[in-house]
């Protein structure tokens, strides 16, 4: 009887072992299992055109709304101020010549500055 028990515990063991899944990643439940997608729908799609007379495509052609923005002297002038000031502060992250207050200390007024100029460039765009 003992037998008997023996070998049915070992025969479950196995079909339940072999009814698992696949491990592709390896490992214990750390396996990947690919997904299954089932689609269910009319058999067309086509972005561009649509069968029932409605346009929900890319558009064909340039669009004359969306027209390649043209910076302005101001946003190159903004840009120029923000690029050499990030440039200070960067070099400033970098000197280890100085303390940590300091650095902290000059970025800080060198953002200050920035700022300031910043909008000193705009008060003379819209003024003149």
């Amino acid at each position: 009887m003992k037998k008997v028990i023996i070998v049915l515990v070992l025969t479950a063991m196995v079909q339940v072992a072999s009814a698992m899944p696949p491990m592709h990643g390896g490992g214990f439940r750390g396996g990947f299992y690919p997904r299954t997608t089932v689609v269910v729908g009319g058999g067309f799609y086509n972005p561009y055109f649509s069968p029932f007379g409605f346009y929900y495509g890319a558009p064909y052609g340039y669009p004359y709304s969306a027209a390649p923005y043209q910076p302005t002297k101001l946003d190159m002038q903004v840009a120029d101020i923000r690029n050499d000031y990030a440039d200070k502060i960067e070099s400033v992250k970098l000197d280890k010549s100085l303390t940590g207050k300091e650095r902290r200390a000059q970025i800080r007024t060198f953002k200050q500055e920035r700022d300031q100029a910043v909008l000193d460039a705009k008060r003379n765009y819209y003024k003149s």
